[in-house]
């Protein structure tokens, strides 16, 4: 099925702020999931998971639409390994494995920088909705909708997408040592580029981590309750 249950708490907007991922009502983001999607991908570091899951569950409880599906690119990781993973969230199952492009200007094997700025030709990390599909100069591929502004919100406008090339693919890995880098997009391979296109099209979720402090310490999507207790004025302190 791909459908989701409600969760028990639902119908007041606080509530789903509050339906949190260790609660046995939270859904769909709760332990359970995290422990499933865990066991069907090994290899995914657990801290990337759960702030993955952390980030999705933080933009539903905010108002996006809730994913069928998740996609979760680890750049840590270099390029020559398999970096990208595709959950199906209602079974809690893994759809794809498999390898994923950075930006020429992140860096060659391994990504370490990431831009928000048009012409940079560097990736950005974080949270993204994934959009709708078209045909292009890659053939079918997928616009991506940064969600967090500063950091990845310029993605539209710098034409961060999902398409196809050639130079993802296991035989750069034994020529190279690497797969090829693109202009920022997380280019994958072609073999691959409908399946991924169609598991993520229509306003699935895609999550790109890296550990960047800056990032990790002042991510909306990643500080769900704090940002709600500012918002609210509760994390006003008493100096004058």
């Amino acid at each position: 099925m791909r459908s989701f249950s409600p969760c028990a708490c639902a119908g007041l907007i606080l509530s789903l702020f509050l339906c949190l991922p260790t609660s046995a009502t939270a859904q769909p983001f709760d332990r359970d999931l995290f422990q499933r999607l865990a066991s069907a991908a090994p290899q995914l570091n657990r801290d990337v998971l759960n702030k993955a899951l952390e980030a999705s569950r933080c933009a539903v409880s905010s108002g996006i639409a809730m994913p069928k599906r998740l996609a979760v690119i680890d750049f840590s990781l270099p390029s020559n390994r398999k970096r990208m993973w595709i959950f199906d969230l209602s079974s809690a199952s893994l759809l794809i494995k498999d390898l994923v492009a950075h930006g020429r200007a992140s860096g060659s094997t391994r990504s370490t920088e990431f831009s928000n700025r048009e012409g940079s030709h560097k990736s950005s990390i974080g949270l993204f909705r994934a959009s709708e599909t078209y045909y292009g100069k890659h053939g079918y591929s997928l616009r991506l909708d940064g969600l967090e502004p500063g950091i990845n919100d310029q993605a539209r406008e710098r034409a961060i997408v999902i398409h196809g090339a050639d130079y993802v693919s296991p035989k750069w890995v034994n020529r190279y040592g690497r797969i090829g880098r693109s202009l920022g997009c997380p280019a994958v391979d072609n073999r691959i580029i409908e399946e991924v296109v169609d598991d993520l099209k229509g306003g699935q979720l895609v999550f790109k981590y890296y550990p960047d402090q800056k990032w990790l310490q002042s991510s909306s999507f990643l500080h769900c309750d704090d940002s709600r207790m500012a918002a609210s004025g509760g994390g006003q302190g008493g100096n004058s």
